[in-house]
């Protein structure tokens, strides 16, 4: 028996799937971060220094978009970076103050290496260089990916076709067999628009119960 759009099939009374990818956000689903964290930084350096700082970066955030498309450089970046906080920190002090605002979502990242025995798993992630290298590469459950898909080595950035795009040339699967898991729900339909299934993450529990629905295999 089908089941509707989510690729669902009851064989021998057990719920089954053709999903063979699962693909992943990164921020907010895997590490929660937190922008108060710089400014606080900054505010310890300067009073007011990174209420400044914050109040540039929220009205600029075009800036920030093109960084994590690379339409602009590490130096480029840092330029303007250098010039939002007054030359008050060094580039890499700013580097680390910049990218110290992650922690990670422990119970979900528990779910990886079950998910490896029977997936693909591929990490798809606006981001940038400096959050990738001073932030959250460090971490170990990174290993358990088959594939990173950064917006700043595609040029691409969630919702454009082109990104969701360059994981179906890793993993060389139809568009059905992907599954994929974002907070955002703009992003989380730009992957359906494509063919893809996919889930809006709002907590853990939710999660879970997203992955009973679709049946998921976790072990």
């Amino acid at each position: 028996m089908y089941i509707g759009k989510a690729n669902l099939f009851i064989i021998g009374g057990q719920m089954q799937n053709n999903i063979s990818v699962i693909v992943f956000d990164l921020g907010n689903v895997l590490i929660p971060f937190d922008y108060n964290k710089i400014s606080e930084k900054l505010n310890k350096i300067e009073d007011s220094l990174g209420l400044k700082f914050y109040n540039l970066y929220r009205d600029n955030y075009e800036i920030h978009r093109k960084y994590e498309k690379w339409e602009l450089s590490d130096e480029k970046f840092l330029d303007i970076m250098m010039d939002w906080t007054g030359n008050k920190v060094s580039r890499e002090e700013f580097c680390r103050i910049y990218s110290d605002l992650f922690v990670v979502n422990e119970d979900t990242t528990a779910l990886l290496p079950g998910l490896k025995n029977n997936y693909t798993l591929v990490l798809l992630s606006n981001t940038n260089h400096i959050h990738q290298k001073y932030g959250w590469e460090q971490y170990e459950f990174i290993k358990h990916f088959d594939k990173l898909i950064l917006s700043y080595e595609v040029g691409a950035a969630k919702p454009e076709e082109k990104i969701y795009r360059a994981v179906e040339r890793f993993t060389e699967r139809p568009s059905e067999e992907h599954l994929f898991i974002d907070d955002v729900a703009e992003y989380a339909e730009g992957a359906k628009k494509i063919g893809w299934d996919s889930v809006q993450f709002v907590t853990h529990e939710n999660l879970l119960e997203d992955f009973r629905q679709k049946g998921i295999k976790l072990n």
